[in-house]
């Protein structure tokens, strides 16, 4: 089936499925990215920007999870989710958010591509971004799926070697 048999973003491993969905975008080449991305800090708690060259397209594949996983998330609960520890020396810790600027731009470059929509408060996905989720989660499943069926006949090739075991005993 095209689908993998109705699989959806909740039935795969959400690395793999972020990483796919990044190289998607990626390779659809339809999301506009800002000048100014080489330089940007992805939140005010960081030293560096990302070292990943594609981070950005990560960071997309990554929102438009988000709000698959929860319809109607908006800027300020992401900045949240991706933000982390303010490191501050000798001082104690803090939870800084991340920036909110940069998130609001991923999310209009994914309006424009029709993948995430307003509606009511925060975002949701749309009919297209939907097929597209899915799509790629039933690539993933697929692969996953031949590759388990390679694991099993590595699994019964060592099952020859087990007799080294008996000798040592």
């Amino acid at each position: 089936s095209v689908n993998g048999g109705g699989t959806s973003v909740k039935d795969v491993n959400a690395q793999a499925f972020i990483k796919k969905y990044a190289q998607h975008l990626k390779r659809q080449g339809k999301m506009e990215i800002p000048k100014w991305v080489d330089i940007v800090k992805t939140a005010t708690h960081k030293e560096l920007p990302p070292m990943d060259q594609d981070w950005y397209y990560i960071r997309a594949a990554s929102v438009a999870r988000k709000i698959f996983l929860r319809p109607h998330t908006g800027v300020g609960a992401l900045t949240t989710w991706y933000g982390g520890r303010q490191r501050r020396g000798t001082r104690t810790e803090h939870f800084h958010k991340a920036n909110g600027g940069l998130i609001r731009h991923i999310l209009q470059q994914l309006e424009i591509i029709k993948v995430v929509e307003k509606q009511g408060k925060g975002r949701v996905i749309t009919r297209i971004g939907q097929q597209d989720l899915d799509r790629i989660a039933g690539q993933l499943k697929e692969e996953q799926a031949a590759r388990e069926e390679d694991d099993d006949d590595v699994e019964d090739e060592d099952d020859e070697d087990d007799d080294d075991e008996d000798e040592s005993e």
